[in-house]
């Protein structure tokens, strides 16, 4: 395991360079413990980040936007060097709180960044966060089982709470052109998300109605490519609802949807669910 010291000596990215389109991912990330523990979940994301490793070009920076970091009245780019691995969760075992994914970050990457996308509804720049947050398990858990080495960089991108889906997905349109510039967008959160309707010790084959059925809505959007009718989702009313009784855990979906380019089609993994009210379903474009 690369430990924070070799990764802190790396060279630092300072700037982007002209790159082959790099994929997009949205991971359904589910339970903190799939960082840690020999599941089906965490086998795929290991195979995938083995075939992602052996393409010819290799992502120069993984731009990664969690479930977990909300923020309000703008968005937030991590800029600092050495961003920490956060533990944001609790009741659970020590060997989860013991994980470290000592990815360095981009602090200059970050800061023209910043510049250079916009609030949708305003135009403004994008903050650089150059300490308060880091990496936290919406990022690390998916991402240390695929790049265990933790030698490419990683900035997370903060979601304005406050902003409607339709925002979002454009922020995630935004992203598109950096695909060309050596940036592995990855999306981390869940199709379906109720941690109040969680039924422990069920199959992935099982789960409610109501979550099959919103599950099989997105599935069949990015199917037939209508990715932006993704930011329509809570027109479908209690449905939406019972599967996000609050909405943070979907909206990375819109930022992966958006840096999609319309020719493109979904390979879909990790079709099943967790606790029968946690879709674990992931998506790779490109």
């Amino acid at each position: 395991m690369t430990s924070l010291s070799s990764a802190a000596t790396l060279p630092a990215l300072q700037a982007l360079k002209p790159s082959p389109r790099m994929p997009v991912l949205f991971l359904g990330h589910g339970s903190p413990m799939n960082a840690i523990e020999d599941n089906a979940w965490r086998r795929a994301w290991q195979a995938l980040g083995t075939e992602l490793m052996a393409r010819a070009v290799q992502p120069q920076l993984i731009l990664c936007v969690s479930a977990h970091w909300l923020t309000r009245g703008g968005w937030q780019l991590t800029g600092m060097a050495n961003p920490k691995t956060i533990h944001d969760f609790g009741g659970f075992p020590q060997a989860l709180f013991d994980q470290q994914y000592p990815a360095p970050g981009a602090p200059a990457v970050a800061r023209t960044l910043a510049k250079e996308l916009k609030s949708p509804a305003t135009g403004a720049a994008l903050g650089v966060d150059e300490g308060e947050w880091g990496l936290d398990h919406g990022t690390w858990s998916v991402l240390k089982p695929m790049f265990p080495k933790a030698q490419i960089p990683v900035l997370q991108l903060s979601m304005d709470y406050s902003r409607a889906p339709a925002e979002h997905y454009a922020l995630g349109k935004q992203l598109a052109a950096l695909r060309e510039r050596g940036v592995l967008i990855v999306g981390s959160g869940n199709v379906v998300h109720n941690l109040r309707a969680t039924r422990r010790g069920t199959a992935a084959s099982e789960a409610y109605d109501w979550a099959n059925e919103f599950d099989g809505v997105v599935q069949d959007q990015i199917k037939q490519g209508q990715l932006d009718a993704l930011a329509n989702f809570l027109q479908l009313g209690p449905v939406a609802k019972q599967a996000h009784p609050t909405h943070e855990h979907y909206l990375p979906l819109l930022y992966a949807a958006g840096a999609v380019q319309p020719t493109e089609m979904p390979r879909f993994f990790n079709t099943g669910f967790q606790s029968a009210s946690i879709s674990m379903r992931s998506v790779l474009w490109g």
